[in-house]
């Protein structure tokens, strides 16, 4: 994790700046860059070298201005995190499932955290236990609390089973991140990596002692080539979580 956060700026400031609340003019040189010149260059550095890396000495060499300059248009990372967040939250596809059964309208909004955090891989790792309250966040929670309506559930009920969801999608996305990491760093794929330890392995381990654990991986490994495999681990975790759902649904609604 890199101990990231959102809300974690002055709340003032942030809210001003997420709903591009008008500035008081201010005498001086034109402007040299935008708020959103700055947010858009920090969200390709994140993209790139992840949130570490976003530092306002090197956007300022991005945007174009002296360093001192960027904090005329964000106060600090904090701030700034918060806005690059909503930012990649608004432009979000937002997949159009009206009319569809509620599983396919949920598992909807499962695929589209995904895809965003595919294209940004910082974003699973920023806690948003204080979310940023602009408007791509906003937009963002109204459109998957729609996936859920209808179903009978409370309205803190649809509020805990979005927050799940997400939380399966977002463990999932940095599951393949440090996945696909350990392959760069290694310069293996897991099959390979497999070729090489598992003699060692199958050396050293007593079967007999832990015939569970054996029986287990063994099956996993044929079926995948490793101990994990992020396609079949989403498959069955989305549909777990959503049978769990399911039957919470099925208890919601009145008996005959």
């Amino acid at each position: 994790m890199t101990g990231d956060r959102t809300g974690a700026g002055d709340p003032d400031r942030t809210l001003a700046l997420l709903w591009r609340e008008p500035q008081a003019a201010r005498r001086g040189p034109r402007p040299g860059t935008s708020v959103e010149a700055v947010v858009e260059a920090a969200i390709r550095l994140a993209d790139a070298e992840g949130t570490a890396a976003v530092t306002m000495r090197r956007l300022a060499t991005l945007v174009g201005v002296a360093p001192m300059s960027v904090y005329t248009y964000v106060p600090g990372k904090a701030e700034l995190l918060d806005l690059m967040l909503d930012a990649v939250y608004a432009r979000m596809p937002r997949t159009d499932t009206t009319g569809a059964p509620w599983r396919t309208r949920v598992g909807a909004v499962a695929q589209e955290n995904r895809a965003l955090f595919a294209v940004h891989p910082w974003a699973a790792e920023v806690s948003t236990v204080r979310p940023p309250l602009g408007p791509g966040q906003m937009a963002k929670y109204d459109h998957e609390l729609r996936a859920f309506d209808g179903l009978g559930l409370t309205d803190v009920d649809v509020d805990a089973a979005l927050a799940c969801v997400l939380a399966f999608v977002r463990t999932h996305a940095r599951d393949s991140a440090d996945a696909a990491a350990g392959r760069r760093a290694s310069g293996t794929d897991d099959a390979q990596w497999w070729a090489r330890n598992g003699p060692l392995l199958a050396r050293v381990l007593d079967a007999a002692a832990y015939p569970v654990a054996a029986r287990v991986g063994t099956a996993a490994g044929e079926a995948f080539g490793s101990t994990w495999d992020p396609d079949h681990a989403w498959d069955f975790g989305l549909a777990t979580l959503l049978d769990g759902i399911t039957a919470r649904v099925q208890r919601a609604e009145p008996g005959p």
